[in-house]
């Protein structure tokens, strides 16, 4: 059970967003081609309780509730559990649940995670990243095993930039857009993509 601060139940908030992405790929690893990728998340000041989906047009779901908490300013928690629709719910072989630890100072971020339960993955699986970012671009080098791998054994799988722009439509209006180029060294595939943020 969480109980809440008057201070911080006050600025509770529900919001919505989605994404619509060139090509799905996570942690150097391709999922699907052209994707749209709904959240619904409320937050507090220092916690959020969400959930994230993507639909590829080639059929592929995925449906990941998540829960986040800020220890500091520059430190947060997070779990979340990976779940692909089609499988049954309420079964251990349809989830992997991952804990994750994010540090976060200047322009710079270190982040780790393992997850530590459910059956879908290898198991103990293990993911490390580390980012520089400028005004417009970020840098980003990643490296895990388990399912991030192609044996399974540790080694680089997401080394890539991603430049953070603007796609303006009007004096008032304008949509977020990202472009990403992404290498993985284990399974040498080379990515280029790109995102527009609703």
């Amino acid at each position: 059970m969480v109980v809440f601060a008057p201070g911080i139940m006050a600025q509770r908030k529900a919001q919505t967003s989605f994404d619509v992405v060139s090509t799905y790929v996570w942690r150097g690893v391709a999922f699907s081609g052209v994707s749209i990728q709904p959240s619904f998340e409320y937050a507090t000041s220092k916690a959020s309780i969400g959930i994230w989906g993507s639909q590829g047009i080639d059929g592929f779901q995925e449906m990941d509730p998540f829960a986040t908490f800020s220890i500091t300013d520059e430190i947060s928690l997070m779990v979340t559990d990976y779940y692909l629709p089609g499988t049954l719910y309420f079964s251990i072989e349809s989830h992997a649940i991952e804990a994750g630890i994010q540090y976060q100072r200047n322009k710079w971020s270190f982040s780790g995670y393992y997850i530590f339960a459910g059956e879908s993955s290898v198991g103990d699986d293990l993911y490390f990243e580390s980012s520089y970012s400028t005004n417009e671009l970020t840098f980003f080098l990643g490296a895990g095993n388990g399912w991030h791998t192609s044996d399974s054994e540790y080694n680089l799988v997401n080394i890539g930039i991603t430049k953070f722009d603007e796609l303006k439509i009007n004096d008032t209006f304008s949509i977020p857009i990202s472009t990403s180029v992404i290498f993985n060294p284990d399974s040498e595939q080379l990515f280029v993509l790109v995102g527009l943020g609703f």
